[in-house]
C-alpha cells in the first residue's frame, strides 16, 4: 500500500487513498453489474428502463463500492493497531 499513515489516521484519509479507491471500483464494477443485471437485467434487454430505474441501477453499484472501502478502512486500521503493539 502507498499510504502513509500512523494508527491515528483519519478514516478519510484511508478511505481516498488511492489503492483503497481503486480496489474498490474494481469490485463495484464486478459486484455491481452483477446485481444490476439480476434486479434491472429483463428491463434492460427489452428496453423498458425507465429514469428512476437508471438511478436505482446506479446506485447498485455505490452498495459494494462502500463495503469494500469501509472493509479496506477496518482492515488497515487494524494492520496498523497490530503493528503499533509488536
Amino acid at each position: 500500500m502507498t499510504l502513509r499513515c500512523t494508527s491515528d489516521t483519519g478514516f478519510w484519509t484511508i478511505a481516498t487513498d488511492r489503492t483503497v479507491v481503486r480496489r474498490a471500483a474494481k469490485i463495484a464494477l464486478i459486484v455491481g453489474t452483477v446485481i444490476a443485471l439480476i434486479n434491472h437485467g429483463d428491463k434492460m434487454v427489452t428496453g423498458q428502463m425507465s429514469g428512476m430505474a437508471w438511478i436505482k441501477c446506479v446506485l447498485t453499484f455505490l452498495v459494494p463500492y462502500s463495503v469494500s472501502t469501509y472493509s479496506s478502512v477496518m482492515a488497515v486500521r487494524d494492520r496498523l493497531q497490530s503493528l503499533g503493539n509488536d
